[in-house]
């Protein structure tokens, strides 16, 4: 029987580095992608910290200033007429 369906080895060699190098390429883009979601995530944890400490400071800052000042005054209270 002749061989004639089986590729020559060289041919069935270059295939299979064609299909690794294409593997190979997709794998470095997942790794891309992967490292840019980190980054973001980083940067957006980052962002929330920074404003989390603000937020924070200013709340202490206002209770301090609510503290400092006396309380108001009770409003005075106008007197009832009675009808007759």
């Amino acid at each position: 029987m002749s061989d004639d369906t089986t590729p020559p080895s060289a041919k069935r060699e270059a295939t299979r580095k064609n299909a690794q190098d294409h593997f190979a390429a997709s794998q470095r883009r997942d790794l891309e992608v992967r490292k840019e979601i980190d980054r973001a995530q980083a940067a957006a944890t980052a962002q929330i910290a920074k404003l989390r400490a603000l937020r924070l400071a200013k709340e202490e800052a206002d209770r301090a200033e609510a503290a400092a000042k006396p309380p108001a005054p009770p409003a005075a209270r106008k007197p009832r007429r009675i009808k007759v």
